[in-house]
């Protein structure tokens, strides 16, 4: 089982701050962000549940006899690096119940954006005697902000995608040991939804059902920037001798029509490209802001979470404003896993004939993210990066290779982050699914 790291003792928790108005305040706000800070807003939005508590060792509430919630932070095999979870458990666990579901955030998020979806889950938890476990990637969230580093060349794509998946994949593989769970029904949001893919891939015969909300990386770029393998590569014969490309002619002038645009590109979007193939993050540019950080959190704040009402919205701002100036570290995947644009570099269309388990795709719309609306907008409730269309052309690869159980929901009265916007039909829906027969 896991090694635990729990807190001593349960933190106060005076109500979260308003947002920020004017630069005074947001002053005082940047000046008191920090763990200590993050942790008190973090299980403001937790404490939602009457029987949460701090810790494992925490005294056990009353208040229900079926369920138990607590925080940890799991370390894992390499030095320094752990997992922050959320475990909310049947008292009662039995060895016919199904898979754990566990919850998977999305980039630069954290655990606690899930807020209004665990009551439910719980519910689901205590009826199948199973668990619900929701986790903060490794580098983000709460989660230990160990160094990102990946060592391929700027022109070597696969070798920097691997590298990148495999700093959340296999710290995930490594929380799944350490927790002695033998298999999981993986719940991923965008970019959650992304790397939960990548992980059934690598790990096949751990992943039970995969239900992915909005997920990120799954369709082709329609203005890929770099021609497709198909394009590339040239096709071999029976006995390997090279031919002749027939598409060569195509990939020229695609590249000739792809060079034409690019010299049209105004000089913001130029920038924001060159910083983006540099390895920026939008939070690394929220982070140089400095005391004007909380401010402008702040205007993002009011606008994405006013749906939830004031006490809701400060907590939820409170939230993502620790999260975000928190030291940087898997937040740099984005560049090594998506291309300018917001499209993944190797998109999940084309890998996810090899997935055998059933797959559940959630979406709201389809609206291209710009470079430029992701870097001002990003996590923005009125953008959704995952393309419909390729989640039916995805299902639709699933079922020529054999696997029938891919579906397609939309989730009505929503944007992207679709379990937050519209929290009754997501909770719903994700217990339908949790019940369904493999």
């Amino acid at each position: 089982m896991a090694e635990i790291i729990t807190d001593a003792m349960p933190i106060p928790l005076p109500p979260a701050k308003d947002i920020p108005s004017n630069f005074v305040s947001s002053v005082k706000s940047w000046w008191s962000a920090g763990d200590k800070e993050s942790a008190a807003a973090e299980e403001r939005l937790l404490r939602k549940l009457p029987y949460y508590r701090p810790s494992a060792s925490s005294p056990a509430s009353t208040s229900t006899q079926s369920l138990e919630a607590y925080s940890s932070k799991v370390e894992l095999t390499q030095p320094k690096q752990y997992l922050n979870t959320l475990t909310i458990a049947s008292t009662e666990p039995s060895e016919n119940a199904p898979p754990p579901a566990v919850m998977l955030h999305g980039y630069g998020a954290g655990l606690g954006f899930f807020f209004q979806n665990f009551a439910s889950l719980g519910q689901w938890a205590a009826s199948r005697n199973s668990a619900v476990y929701a986790v903060d990637w490794l580098g983000m969230g709460r989660s230990a902000r160990v160094p990102f580093v990946v060592k391929a060349k700027r022109e070597d794509i696969d070798g920097r995608v691997k590298e990148a998946e495999s700093f959340f994949v296999e710290s995930l593989e490594d929380w799944r040991q350490r927790m002695g769970l033998e298999k999981m029904t993986l719940i991923g949001h965008s970019l959650g939804g992304y790397l939960s893919v990548a992980y059934a891939l690598r790990y096949p015969t751990r992943v039970s059902k995969l239900i992915l909300l909005s997920p990120a990386g799954i369709p082709q770029d329609p203005n890929m920037s770099v021609p497709t393998r198909e394009l590339t590569d040239s096709p071999r014969t029976a006995n390997g001798d090279l031919t002749e490309s027939a598409s060569q002619g195509s990939a020229g002038s695609l590249k000739s029509d792809q060079k034409e645009a690019k010299q049209k590109e105004s000089k913001t979007r130029r920038l924001i490209t060159h910083l983006w193939e540099e390895g920026w993050s939008p939070f690394q540019v929220v982070r140089t802001l400095g005391m004007w950080a909380p401010l402008f959190v702040g205007k993002y704040s009011s606008r994405r979470f006013i749906g939830l009402g004031m006490e809701d919205t400060n907590a939820m701002h409170e939230y993502i404003l620790n999260i975000t100036l928190a030291k940087g570290s898997g937040e740099y995947c984005i560049s090594h896993l998506l291309a300018p644009g917001a499209h993944a570099r190797r998109p999940m269309v084309d890998r996810i004939h090899d997935i055998k388990v059933p797959v559940t795709f959630v979406c709201k719309r389809y609206i291209l993210m710009s470079i430029g609306i992701f870097l001002t907008q990003a996590l923005d409730g009125d953008q959704d990066w995952m393309d419909c269309e390729g989640g039916t052309a995805s299902i639709e690869r699933m079922r020529q290779a054999g696997n029938g159980k891919g579906r397609m929901y939309i989730i009505p009265h929503s944007g992207h982050h679709v379990y937050l916007d519209n929290p009754r039909a997501m909770n719903d829906l994700l217990i339908k699914e949790l019940n369904r027969d493999l």
